[in-house]
């Protein structure tokens, strides 16, 4: 007797995937997933009182979203710190989350990308952003991702929906500031520096 193949037809490979996603239903989703969604839900609600310098005064929550989202759909990254980070980043800076919280609520590394990327608000602004540019290069990869990702949304938001008060200088002083503190992470991510130099193209 000849033995029957084991090999399955296509039709049955389609029908074992459909039953394996339908047999997912209802599983806990994977804990990466709900590191990012617990990390925009913690954002959201300590940005939600803040808005946008645009015209709209759009919700400022858009902003970090934004960040996250460049980074894992044109940038293609997909680590659960780094885009946990993306939407935590300005939470210390410019609300009144501590490093404490941010720490219980997400551990020691996700906290320590934050750090990197939270200016002291103590200090003038002119002094911040020297800081920004001389500390750039020192910064860890995950940082410099996040930070390469939020200049590309601010100067993308700038050139669609700049602050209703600022002036064409200050636009243009915004662009070769981001510029500078973005020359100090070449070499970092390729595609982000592309889509950077996109956007810097654009300078009003």
């Amino acid at each position: 007797m000849v033995a029957r193949s084991k090999q399955n037809s296509p039709q049955e490979r389609r029908t074992r995937v459909v039953a394996d996603r339908a047999a997912d239903v209802g599983k806990p989703l994977d804990d990466s997933i709900s590191r990012v969604l617990s990390a925009a839900a913690f954002a959201a609600e300590k940005h939600r009182n803040q808005r946008r310098k645009d015209k709209e005064a759009s919700p400022y929550i858009n902003h970090p979203i934004s960040v996250a989202q460049l980074l894992a759909c044109e940038a293609f990254e997909r680590d659960v710190h780094l885009l946990a980070a993306a939407l935590l980043h300005d939470t210390v800076e410019d609300t009144n989350t501590t490093f404490k919280e941010l720490e219980k609520h997400f551990g020691k590394l996700i906290t320590g990308i934050v750090r990197e990327l939270t200016d002291d608000k103590a200090l003038p602004k002119r002094e911040r952003k020297r800081l920004q540019v001389e500390h750039a290069a020192n910064a860890s990869q995950a940082a410099k991702l996040v930070k390469l990702a939020d200049k590309i949304c601010n100067l993308r938001d700038l050139n669609a929906a700049p602050p209703a008060d600022w002036s064409l200088e200050r636009k243009r002083e915004y662009f070769d500031w981001a510029k500078q503190v973005v020359d100090q992470l070449r070499g970092s991510h390729p595609r982000l520096e592309q889509l950077f130099d996109a956007e810097y193209a654009r300078r009003p």
